[in-house]
């Protein structure tokens, strides 16, 4: 797994001491983006947000080389919310997340919900399993 560095969204001279971060998987677009306001409320200034987006790269291509350029998805992930935008690169995207995670996090996940457990909701329950806080927005 290559691992690319922190892309802040909106820089800030904000310095965070507190232990507890807030971090939002990348899933769809829109559920990203509510997911990353929703955080941003619940940190009001306390907690750091993170935004994590797994990319995999098909085996064919070189992992630091994906199909689509870090920079485009630097600007697809850009939500004027105050955020870290974290882009991890892997061939397999089932564990990174987990690997990713601080045991003091709280996930907010954005899906909708249904009555058939679609993959952010098996995600929510994945983690909430590995003893995270997870908040699932709809």
């Amino acid at each position: 797994m290559a691992v690319l560095k922190n892309h802040p969204a909106v820089e800030t001279g904000h310095v965070f001491h507190s232990r507890l971060e807030i971090v939002v998987p990348h899933a769809a677009s829109k559920e990203t983006m509510r997911a990353l306001k929703m955080a941003a409320d619940l940190a009001s200034g306390l907690a750091p947000v993170r935004l994590i987006a797994i990319h995999e790269v098909p085996y064919p291509l070189p992992l630091d080389a994906p199909q689509v350029s870090v920079e485009f998805l630097e600007q697809r992930f850009q939500a004027g919310v105050e955020a870290s935008i974290d882009i991890r690169l892997c061939r397999d995207t089932r564990d990174v997340m987990e690997s990713q995670l601080s045991p003091n996090c709280v996930v907010v996940i954005g899906g909708r919900h249904h009555w058939w457990p679609i993959a952010a909701m098996r995600l929510a329950r994945r983690l909430e399993r590995l003893g995270h806080q997870v908040v699932f927005t709809n």
